[in-house]
């Protein structure tokens, strides 16, 4: 049966036992996620009923039998409305449910509604000139947990952008990286120590916006919270993160982030020709500083590591790559694991500790939606916006190897 009023449901359902509710409630989230035809809005009506009757059963089992539930007013005595949170907010269950609603266009609960009315708020009072200053007042920020799942998912992708460092502090905002300093010294008791100054790299990360639009049919209306929030987080992983993954190999700096080709000075103190031979390997360790060796790794396109490294031998005819599928890692060159980037030119390979290569999100990802713009094909538009930028941190924890130009 539809359900026209919350309290109409609740009425229904309030002295139904928890586990025929909990049943319903399961039963009407697979007709959404499969019939086509389903009327979400009345379902989401009986959702709502099935949540203040079980919540009105869970209290009177615990003796709290003062006030109850109005269906007249459709205010609950015994329950009392949640504050909306304040701290975190776009971290809250609540305003993961309402971002989601509000982009499928779903109707949003009482509660829904005020956290992300609070979220806006604080969105537009955060909102920087320098940041998202093309966006509409439409624009929502992703929920945190969604950002960490999209994160998550980018580094398990492969490539550098596992292996970088990830910040979230303002744009242009100089912030101080350590560098490898000394090692502490033995003391003796009684004895005055000098300080250390310690070394640092300032490092300033400009902001620069990505853009991705998508349109999905209409019919995602009818789409669970779950089921969008998966095909967000893999549309997002496949357009955002991957901009981000090229610029940490080949950004310009102009415009976009800056990658390692273009972000450090390649000279003979820090490059190498890569002639074929194990010993380009030895050297190229031996270029690099102490300080950076312990995290360093091999970073080459897969046609590189198969082309010109698979093969090589040292003297004692011993591979100078080993394979490591136990690990689930590519494998390691004298001792150093090789990370596979497609982005990185064939030919070319960069060994550093990728610790000191970072990129910066600093206010998430933004995403609006616009039912307007695709009118007569009956689409939905989103448009996903990032500010970001990418830098390499210390110029020398990086080593590069490349073959000569006409070799």
């Amino acid at each position: 049966m539809k359900f026209k009023t919350v309290a109409e449901a609740f009425n229904h359902y309030r002295n139904h036992s928890v586990e025929n509710i909990e049943k319903r409630a399961s039963e009407i989230g697979e007709k959404i996620n499969t019939d086509p035809n389903a009327d979400v809005d009345s379902l989401n009506v009986e959702l709502d009923g099935l949540k203040e009757a079980k919540e009105n059963i869970e209290q009177r089992s615990q003796g709290n039998s003062s006030g109850g539930f109005n269906p007249i007013t459709g205010t609950n005595f015994s329950n009392q409305p949640k504050e909306v949170p304040m701290e975190n907010v776009f971290e809250s269950s609540e305003y993961r449910s309402a971002f989601y609603k509000t982009m499928l266009g779903q109707k949003l609960t009482d509660m829904e509604t005020r956290t992300f009315n609070k979220a806006m708020e604080l969105q537009e009072a955060e909102r920087r000139s320098d940041a998202f200053n093309t966006t509409t007042n439409s624009a929502a920020v992703l929920p945190t947990t969604t950002l960490n799942e999209v994160i998550k998912k980018a580094r398990t992708m492969g490539g550098l952008i596992a292996h970088c460092r990830n910040f979230n502090i303002p744009t242009n905002i100089s912030v101080p990286i350590g560098t490898p300093s000394s090692k502490a010294q033995w003391h003796t008791e009684g004895q005055p120590v000098d300080s250390e100054q310690a070394n640092t790299a300032a490092v300033k990360f400009g902001g620069y916006e990505i853009i991705k639009v998508f349109s999905i049919s209409a019919a995602a209306k009818k789409m669970s919270v779950q089921a969008f929030e998966s095909y967000m987080i893999d549309e997002l992983t496949n357009c955002v993160m991957e901009a981000i993954a090229d610029a940490l190999v080949n950004g310009t700096g102009d415009g976009q982030g800056t990658g390692l080709d273009t972000g450090i000075t390649w000279s003979a103190s820090n490059s190498l020709d890569l002639a074929g031979e194990y010993t380009d390997f030895t050297q190229a360790l031996a270029k690099l500083k102490r300080g950076y060796a312990g995290g360093a790794k091999f970073a080459m396109s897969n046609a590189t590591l198969y082309n010109k490294v698979y093969s090589l031998v040292d003297d004692n005819k011993r591979p100078i790559f080993v394979a490591d599928p136990k690990n689930e890692t590519v494998g390691y060159i004298l001792g150093k694991e090789v990370v596979i980037d497609d982005n990185i030119e064939d030919d070319t390979i960069i060994l550093g500790n990728f610790n000191y290569m970072g990129y910066n999100m600093p206010q998430g990802l933004m995403v609006e939606v616009s039912r307007e713009s695709s009118f007569k094909s009956g689409l939905v538009d989103y448009r996903a916006m990032a500010i970001a930028d990418t830098k390499p941190l210390v110029e020398e924890a990086f080593i590069k190897l490349s073959v000569p130009e006409g070799a």
